[in-house]
């Protein structure tokens, strides 16, 4: 991936999304003190877009920080993330009581995050595969074949999504031009999941998972595969500028892979949730509810796009391997 020399704000387009958000976050402050002056929103609503707001004020500094610090900063708040994530997974659905299964997937991420870090890039993607074996066999030993398909399939799916998806993430930090691209993706999530909101209230329609996700809309979904897919793709052809990935056939493709994989990852875990009968798989954070319901959408969107511009472009091909292995 072509990259600059210099420090964090060494590529404009970091500093145009930092710019941006920046922005947006201002701009959506003012608008929400105006509703509260002007008396035009009920009282719970003004209450719940503070709140939301005031949650953006706490979650964007912890997102975007670390990728701007550098590349062990940016790894290791993935790794943290990954394990909240699993934090609220474990407790939604009782795995937690499993101890040892647990601890594997723990192990799991540590040691993904790790390979990531070590720019190890064998050991991170075998680990996917000797992880789940790992989990599949760690248990027969105890002689409790009763609920085993169970407890063990809610383990891979954990380390699945919170270890290898979401440590694809933290992989892409060890080329030296990756700050853009994660920006990027941070950022574009978030405004999947807002056009998709503004646009199913604005334009209405059939619902499109009624099941699943009650207020989402096909309009909404729609609307939000072409802002992000636009989006995407306009800022892409600055990121990649001069590879193959700047093609504008592929730019639109990562685009509409961004929009699609972040809409999928959030349907995943509302089936998650409506197969346990619960709203929020947390609380701590007031307007969002818990980590993973806030970033459920990165959770696909990590390795996908990340396969995608490792074909094409490679991550870290210039960079040292095996930093702390050796």
């Amino acid at each position: 991936m072509p990259h600059p020399e210099g420090g964090a704000f060494a590529h404009p387009v970091t500093t145009g999304i930092i710019l941006a958000t920046l922005a947006v976050l201002a701009v959506s402050g003012l608008a929400i003190l105006w509703l509260s002056r002007s008396g035009r929103a009920k009282p719970e609503f003004r209450r719940e877009l503070w709140l939301r707001w005031a949650s953006w004020c706490v979650l964007l500094p912890l997102m975007l920080g670390p990728v701007l610090i550098g590349r062990a900063a940016t790894i290791a708040a993935v790794t943290i993330l990954s394990l909240a994530c699993y934090r609220e997974y474990a407790r939604a659905t009782g795995l937690f009581r499993e101890r040892l299964l647990s601890a594997v997937v723990v192990l799991g991420i540590l040691a993904v995050n790790f390979a990531a870090l070590d720019h190890w890039y064998g050991f991170f993607v075998a680990l996917w595969p000797l992880t789940a074996c790992l989990l599949g066999v760690c248990t027969i030993p105890l002689d409790r074949p009763a609920g085993y398909i169970q407890r063990t399939a809610l383990a891979i799916l954990a380390f699945m999504l919170f270890g290898a998806g979401l440590a694809h993430l933290g992989y892409m930090a060890n080329d030296p031009g990756y700050r853009p691209l994660v920006l990027l993706l941070l950022t574009a999530v978030a405004l999947n999941d807002v056009a998709a909101f503004t646009c199913g209230k604005l334009i209405g329609g059939p619902k499109l998972l009624p099941a699943t996700s009650p207020n989402k809309t096909i309009s909404g979904s729609l609307g939000a595969v072409l802002v992000t897919t636009t989006l995407v793709a306009l800022v892409g052809a600055a990121i990649f500028r001069g590879t193959p990935l700047a093609n504008p056939v592929w730019l639109v493709a990562m685009g509409a892979l961004v929009s699609v994989a972040g809409q999928a990852g959030d349907l995943l875990l509302s089936s998650i949730k409506r197969d346990l009968g619960i709203k929020d798989m947390g609380t701590v954070l007031p307007g969002h509810g818990g980590v993973l319901d806030r970033f459920n959408s990165l959770l696909l969107v990590a390795p996908a796009v990340f396969h995608l511009v490792q074909y094409f472009v490679g991550f870290g091909t210039t960079a040292p391997i095996r930093t702390i292995t050796g």
